[in-house]
């Protein structure tokens, strides 16, 4: 895990490509490589790469980058981990390459100039990548299938700047920080923003997609993969066909994702997910598994210590615990602002700043979280409540005819509105106008919440949370006509929050601290298969979350840790947010350079405050989403 970046000049007329801007690019994500780092620049000074290395695979300087083929023609910057490496590495030497290092790095250099981007479809693993091209003089640049990697561009005069955090696009000088608008709605309904960042300009590339640009400034962004993998079938195989391929292609994947020449561990929450992968790495060991666990000082309620040193004495790991409480955390909020580059709306990424902090101060480089497992096997409650709802009651609403649902929509929105329901509101709402009941994730601010929080002249933002999930559910559709209900949620949530809120956490967060997070129910043929396991077999009755992971590790977990009510890794905000922060949050909010622009409706933040402060509602997300935006504001563009 690495951080990379680079700017490719297509039509500059006087080039600004040099090594000191390429290091102060490299430089500003320190953390991300404290092992190296380097630069290379084109022959024309047109294009230019930097680097940030942290060691896990050849620790050797023979593996830094970036790194170039032996004629100058063809250069990388790759951040990320290729589990199989070793066999195209074997496919490449067949075809008379020669290796100078041990790394994946120069697999993939070599790879893509024997097949272009082809070479992604070979690869399993996680990237952000970047290869120049020197005889086609073009950049070629690409984020892996799930998208456990981050990585940022931007366009404009004649220049393409990529990187892996936007902090290091924002060192060049024609770069300025500004707010992108048309993404605010998506941060404040989904706690993250959609295909661009909430940075004016500067863009996401998706999951799965990669990008050419020549040197006529041609760009050419394609969807190299799709979780649809029409050659699956698995209509015909039993229940227990099913679990047992789920558990097999589990435990290549934890196998997989133990190759490393620095220590690695588990973060472990005591949960079936991070149990398993402490379970499935202990048989493959000969050492005991490290493990790592965050609790609350005072809070116990949020504390899953009691499951974790469960599956810590079980299976006899080096186990290691930090204790937090509000006090540790409040001076932590502006680095996690300067981390995570954008704001992320999860409150879990306080105790997993620790948590990494623990990791990293241990001697531990490498971790397995448990991250992609609710998704795919509909392991949520609100995932399951709303698959649910939309195979019942949801189908005769939308059935009625559309005069009555407006009818019925008008007049009770202001019942729902003075109880401050607007969660309930907002269902009723996309019902009356016929949008997709299921939108990914957890909503915080919906669009109804929006018509109170964005002041008057701000009200056309309001729909850019349903069209940016409406484009996810027209892309299955393209991408598989066939698809049912449930494959689209769990589409939506490949394609969005996941990446950009979880995985985006993890990332961030870990790299805050110079470790690494691999993700094994991640590997894209575990996310095939699960995609194409029928429905009624996922999802066979009203309340059987998780049902085919849980049954498949029965012989494996104690029922007690697999059939637990699940508790969910959360931090607690409400509390911290009523009391020992309730005078900063207020202050941050109520007085920031975000409100003086008159795009949030101050008195409706008050209100929301009152409420919360009342504990008539737990209003903390809310509070807590609006307080990162704040502080971001503040950090970025103030």
């Amino acid at each position: 895990m690495c951080g990379i970046a680079g700017i490719f000049e297509y039509s500059v007329s006087e080039s600004q490509v040099n090594e000191k801007l390429l290091k102060s690019m490299s430089d500003v994500m320190t953390h991300r490589g404290p092992d190296s780092e380097g630069q290379w620049i084109s022959d024309n000074r047109k294009c230019g790469l930097t680097f940030r290395r942290l060691a896990i695979i050849d620790l050797s300087d023979a593996a830094n980058q970036p790194m170039k083929t032996h004629d100058n023609n063809y250069s990388i910057v790759f951040n990320g981990e290729i589990y199989n490496h070793l066999s195209i590495r074997e496919e490449l030497e067949n075809k008379g390459y020669r290796y100078k290092s041990r790394s994946d790095t120069e697999t993939i250099l070599y790879g893509y100039r024997e097949y272009g981007k082809e070479i992604l479809a070979k690869l399993h693993g996680m990237w952000g990548l970047a290869v120049w091209d020197g005889e086609k003089q073009e950049l070629f640049i690409a984020r892996d299938r799930i998208g456990i990697k981050p990585l940022y561009y931007t366009v404009s005069n004649g220049r393409l700047i990529f990187a892996s955090e936007i902090k290091a696009i924002l060192q060049h000088p024609s770069i300025k920080a500004e707010l992108n608008l048309e993404e605010l709605p998506n941060y404040l309904n989904y706690g993250m923003t959609g295909s661009e960042s909430l940075f004016k300009n500067i863009k996401k590339l998706p999951p799965a997609h990669c990008l050419t640009i020549n040197n006529r400034g041609e760009i050419k962004i394609d969807r190299y993969w799709s979780p649809f993998n029409s050659g699956l079938e698995t209509s015909n195989m039993s229940f227990e066909e099913i679990q047992t391929e789920v558990l097999r292609l589990l435990k290549q994947s934890i196998k997989d994702r133990m190759m490393s020449d620095v220590p690695f561990g588990v973060f472990l929450s005591g949960g079936i997910d991070s149990s398993l992968n402490v379970a499935l790495m202990a048989e493959l060991m000969n050492r005991p598994v490290d493990t790592f666990t965050v609790g609350f000082k005072e809070l116990e309620k949020y504390n899953e210590l009691e499951y974790a040193r469960k599956i810590a004495g079980i299976y006899k790991t080096n186990h290691h615990e930090i204790m937090i409480d509000s006090n540790d955390v409040l001076p932590v909020l502006g680095d996690l602002v300067w981390h995570e580059d954008e704001p992320n709306a999860d409150p879990v990424c306080m105790p997993l700043y620790f948590l990494s902090k623990l990791t990293r101060d241990s001697g531990t480089i490498v971790i397995q979280v448990g991250e992609g497992s609710d998704e795919q096997y509909i392991g949520y409650k609100w995932m399951l409540r709303d698959y649910n709802f939309h195979n019942s009651l949801w189908k005769y609403y939308t059935h009625l005819p559309g005069f009555l649902r407006k009818s019925l929509y008008y007049s009770s929105k202001p019942v729902f509105k003075v109880l401050n329901q607007y969660l309930a509101l907002e269902y009723l709402r996309r019902g009356t106008y016929n949008e997709e009941l299921y939108w990914s994730g957890v909503p915080i601010f919906t669009p109804s919440h929006q018509n109170s929080l964005l002041t008057e002249n701000y009200y056309s933002l309001i729909g850019n949370s349903w069209n940016y999930a409406s484009g996810h559910y027209k892309h299955a559709d393209f991408l598989n006509g066939n698809s049912s209900y449930l494959q689209k949620m769990t589409f939506l949530e490949l394609q969005h929050r996941l990446p950009e809120l979880l995985l985006m956490r993890v990332d961030k967060i870990g790299m805050a601290h110079s470790i690494e997070a691999r993700v094994p129910f991640l590997d894209h043929r575990l996310v095939e298969f699960a995609m194409s396991i029928p429905d009624k077999i996922k999802v066979p009755g009203k309340n059987n979350p998780k049902h085919i992971l849980k049954k498949a590790v029965e012989s494996i977990l104690p029922h007690e840790i697999i059939y637990r009510q699940k508790q969910g890794f959360w931090a607690p905000v409400n509390e911290w947010l009523r009391y020992e922060w309730k005078k900063y949050a207020h202050s941050e909010i109520l007085n920031s350079k975000l409100i003086e622009t008159g795009i949030l409706n101050k008195n409706y933040i008050e209100k929301i405050l009152r409420i919360h402060d009342s504990g008539r509602q737990n209003l903390g997300l809310e509070i807590y989403s609006l307080l990162m935006l704040n502080l971001w504001y503040k950090r970025f563009i103030a």
